[in-house]
């Protein structure tokens, strides 16, 4: 393939979408299934765009192992990767039994093009995130997206309108919703059940925000497409630090860079912002006033203060501590502790909050595929929680007191704060109309 994509045509998307419809199906070894597998008609069939750390040890580690699920195509712009990857699916469906061969490509817009594709995974870096989703929604697929959703606040909100206008089923990378990592969904039902009392205040222990990329120049090894790695951020030199190359055990810290990521702000905080958020039941809001640190040079201490007077405080413990009139909460990763004991020792009654309980987070986008319901980590809920992190990024960044209006997704009577909802991209990168 070429280096450098343009934007994809409508004669392009035609010719892709006829060879895709003209391929045989990929099918197991009978049409009807065999003992309990799944007959082919009754898979869903998935490409996955991004191929690193995340897809090799959670997302192909899952889903190959689901027996209603084929995968048809991977897609890296690493070709290591990407032929480690396709060759993980051949083998595990030869050894399974399953006929049919994975295909590789090195661009997106080839997975989103194939009528045979029912639904795609996204675990390519931030920057990468909206432009496939959207394009995803147009082209009729479902969608799982890693967290952070998106790079910008502008970019949230759009992806929402996108999933909602197509109405597609779509899942958020915050597998701590599925009760990954730790007891989350049952904090939640604590709080939201009364058992600290009113909430107070809570303390979201998270590292904190990205700064612009100063990296230098390394030597470019061939296999990688460069350009397109960049996509809509600058265009600059390699450098390893950025997409280290072939199958790696690390993630990258790209993370690090305001180009492509928000920094722990909205690494970590995607995941512990996003469990206060449904503990406060605010899925569908946010805070409406961020007020940055007082010492010029600190990375914690960004207060969010919601309309009901609740405050949220980054910096704490890993995780989240919710302080209430009758007591606290703490929650992390491996840990739920209260003070008093009796908090999380006394079961829920039949009269507290339930919250839905996720059969695992893979498995739940894959039901509501089915039944066209709304997962867990539903297209809001990674973008209200990924506008926190944005807009807490923001107040350090500028170090500016923002008043913010959540049901209208901007800025109140801040011309200047609303230019930072979005960044500008490189040429064709654009943002897709919805």
């Amino acid at each position: 393939m070429r280096t450098t994509r343009q934007a994809i045509s409508r004669r392009r998307f035609v010719k892709l979408a006829a060879t895709a419809a003209a391929a045989p199906m990929v099918v197991p070894r009978t049409v009807l299934g065999d003992g309990d597998q799944t007959a082919p008609g009754d898979r869903i069939t998935v490409g996955f765009i991004g191929t690193g750390k995340m897809a090799n040890d959670y997302h192909l580690s899952t889903l190959l192992k689901a027996d209603d699920v084929q995968a048809l195509t991977v897609c890296e712009v690493d070709t290591t990767r990407r032929e480690h990857a396709r060759k993980r699916v051949d083998d595990a469906y030869a050894k399974a039994g399953r006929a049919g061969r994975c295909d590789a490509c090195n661009d997106f817009r080839d997975v989103i093009a194939r009528k045979d594709v029912d639904a795609v995974v996204i675990a390519t870096p931030d920057h990468w995130h909206a432009i496939p989703i959207i394009e995803a929604c147009k082209a009729g697929k479902d969608v799982y997206c890693e967290k952070p959703l998106t790079l910008t606040i502008h970019e949230a909100k759009t992806v929402i309108d996108a999933v909602r206008k197509h109405r597609r089923v779509f899942q958020t990378g915050s597998q701590q919703r599925s009760g990954v990592f730790g007891k989350f969904p049952q904090a939640c039902e604590l709080i939201r059940s009364g058992r600290i009392g009113k909430v107070k205040t809570v303390r979201v222990g998270v590292g904190g925000p990205s700064v612009w990329c100063d990296l230098g120049e390394e030597p470019m090894e061939p296999g990688l497409d460069w350009d397109l790695w960049l996509g809509q951020a600058p265009m600059r030199p390699y450098h390893s630090i950025l997409s280290p190359r072939g199958v790696h055990n690390h993630f990258p810290q790209w993370r690090r860079y305001r180009e492509y990521s928000g920094g722990s702000m909205t690494d970590m905080g995607a995941h512990h912002f996003d469990i206060a958020q449904w503990a406060l039941d605010m899925d569908e809001s946010g805070p409406v006033e961020i007020i940055p640190p007082e010492d010029p040079k600190a990375t914690s201490g960004v207060t969010f203060r919601y309309a009901n007077g609740i405050e949220m405080i980054h910096g704490g413990p890993q995780g989240c501590t919710f302080e209430g009139s009758e007591g606290t909460l703490h929650i992390g990763r491996g840990v739920l502790e209260s003070e008093p004991k009796e908090i999380i020792e006394e079961p829920l009654g039949e009269d507290d909050v339930h919250l839905f309980r996720s059969p695992g987070h893979h498995r739940n986008w894959l039901d509501c595929i089915r039944s066209r319901q709304r997962p867990v980590a539903d297209v809001e809920v990674g973008a209200r929680s990924v506008t926190v992190c944005h807009l807490g990024n923001l107040a350090y960044w500028h170090r500016r007191r923002l008043q913010w209006d959540p049901k209208n997704w901007q800025f109140v009577g801040d011309d200047e704060a609303n230019e930072w909802l979005d960044y500008p991209r490189r040429d064709p990168w654009q943002l897709p109309a919805v």
